[in-house]
């Protein structure tokens, strides 16, 4: 079975978020087929916390996308660094950010990570 294009994914995500009543926004749009997606999810008193595509080996017998945290309880301003590395590395990624003060992520994370 076929990944779910980059897109659609955002777009369904999106709308999840705003059905469970949790701001999102779209940050910055990738590549509509393929691009790498990135979820920051600011807790809004002064931690945020960064999840990004699981590695490969969790996910080759997965059709879904699956994530992995890469940051964790970490000042907002760090995610955005980490970000600013990840787009000189993909131009293409997706960055999405959420607002919720319990930091909700509404993510399947890989098993074991």
């Amino acid at each position: 079975m076929a990944r779910l294009r980059s897109d659609f994914w955002v777009s369904a995500y999106l709308r999840r978020c705003g059905v469970e009543g949790v701001e999102s926004a779209l940050r910055k749009r990738g590549s509509a087929e393929a691009g790498s997606i990135f979820v920051k999810v600011d807790r809004l008193d002064g931690t945020a916390s960064l999840y990004g595509p699981a590695p490969q080996s969790f996910v080759e017998d997965s059709s879904d996308r699956l994530f992995a945290p890469i940051l964790q309880d970490v000042t907002p301003l760090d995610v955005e660094e980490r970000m600013a590395k990840e787009l000189r590395f993909d131009s293409d990624l997706w960055l999405v950010e959420v607002d919720d003060r319990k930091g909700r992520h509404f993510l399947d994370l890989a098993p074991g990570v």
